[in-house]
């Protein structure tokens, strides 16, 4: 059988002239910078709920969610920055179906504010339930209060005015899970109750729980009642903690890179694999600020992997143009660089290439919980792979690399 292996397809001594291409990569790569650092100047990033802080909920519909009917959702109650996955169930559950996640994002701490997401509240529920709970009057003359005379359609029970948390499987009260502090429900008579929402005059600490509770009786309405499987909060102090955090991971990550390059090799191999590894994570940082994809926790670490890989790619033809400068003493230093490209070239297509094949059925079946993740992932193999060929190498050059005469141990530098 004839072999067709891609290691036999592709020339067993490859003579790209990479190096001749480093002027047009350079201008390149500055104009990519320049722009990814206007991008995040001017636009910034989408960030998240783990850097923003606010609420997220992850629901159970009984069927595969429709995205854009949440996202419909979302927007119309005023929440246009929330964010919105969908979620693949364990792998052998028995329901088949996807989660939705949601996340709330962060609201101003503010009276008027929590007053108005709280009469939003009382309208959606009145939107969700119809004739069950249907307003006949809107009570404004007090300023310190609204209230609502409600009709439910048939005469309220003691369950329906209590303040006590639902019996599974059992009657639920009114307005529950609302997140509006001290609403009082009363019996008017008939089918008819009164609720009354004072009305905050300074502060707005429980504004976060009234837009998770406007959130929850939104969905309702398009989904009716479902299965709440999960519920967090992410403060603001704890948010700025996890941003502050996750950019510190990254500076250190890059000197941690620098000393071990440092050590291992010549200074100049260091800071050359620094400075590619600044190019990648800038144009990373950059593609997410033009895109506007979200960028979480999880993009954080995909930084971190991206740092890794295009450093072992890196070392790869480091590791091989320092053998070369020793093999070839005589050889100038840009056909050296050049020859240990080229030397290396298979196994860096043969790598990037198996690495791209799982990254994007991660991209293409994972769901959005891991597209944001992905992309980063699939954008950084192809950063990556350029900043070693067409950055790192020709940076030592430009660091003016001193060849190594191996004396045993040892190695005695001499200017090439």
């Amino acid at each position: 059988m004839k072999d067709i292996s891609l290691v036999k397809i592709l020339p067993m001594e490859p003579k790209v002239p990479f190096i001749n291409l480093r002027v047009i990569a350079a201008i390149l790569s500055t104009i990519a910078i320049i722009a990814s650092i206007f991008m995040f100047t001017t636009r910034g990033l989408n960030y998240g709920i783990d850097f923003t802080g606010g609420n997220v909920i992850e629901i159970d519909t009984g069927s595969d969610p429709d995205m854009v009917e949440v996202r419909k959702i979302m927007g119309d109650i005023g929440f246009g920055g929330a964010t919105v996955q969908d979620i693949n169930p364990a792998s052998g559950a028995a329901d088949a179906h996807k989660y939705v996640r949601v996340g709330v994002p962060m609201q101003q701490e503010d009276a008027d504010v929590e007053n108005s997401l709280a009469e939003k509240v009382i309208a959606a529920t009145a939107d969700y339930y119809g004739a069950e709970f249907s307003i006949n009057e809107k009570i404004t003359s007090n300023p310190a209060q609204v209230t609502y005379i409600v009709d439910l359609g048939r005469v309220p029970t003691d369950v329906d005015i209590s303040k006590e948390a639902p019996v599974e499987g059992g009657p639920r009260p009114l307005l529950v899970d609302t997140g509006i502090n001290n609403l009082v429900i009363t019996k008017e008579g008939g089918n008819l109750v009164r609720v009354t929402i004072p009305k905050k005059t300074e502060g707005g600490a429980n504004v976060q729980q009234v837009a998770l509770g406007l959130t929850k009786i939104s969905l309702k309405k398009s989904f009716g009642e479902y299965e709440l499987r999960n519920q967090e909060t992410v403060g603001s102090a704890v948010s700025g903690e996890l941003r502050k955090k996750g950019m510190l991971s990254i500076g250190l990550a890059l000197m941690m890179v620098l000393a071990y390059i440092w050590f291992r090799f010549e200074w100049q191999f260091g800071m050359g694999a620094v400075l590619a590894l600044f190019h990648d994570v800038i144009l990373t940082i950059g593609v997410f600020s033009l895109t506007q994809i979200e960028f979480n926790l999880s993009i954080i670490a995909a930084i971190l992997t991206i740092v890794g890989y295009s450093l072992n790619d890196t070392v790869i033809v480091y590791d091989r143009i320092r053998e070369n400068l020793r093999k070839f003493k005589k050889m100038p230093l840009p056909e050296v660089l050049n020859l240990s490209i080229n030397d290396t070239l298979s196994r860096t297509i043969l790598t990037s290439l198996t690495t791209l094949l799982a990254l994007v059925a991660l991209y293409v079946l994972g769901g959005s919980g891991l597209r944001g993740f992905s992309f980063a992932m699939i954008w950084g193999v192809f950063v990556g792979t350029y900043s070693s060929i067409f950055v790192a190498s020709p940076l030592l050059m430009l660091l003016k690399l001193k060849r190594g005469v191996n004396t045993g141990n040892a190695e005695t530098l001499a200017t090439t």
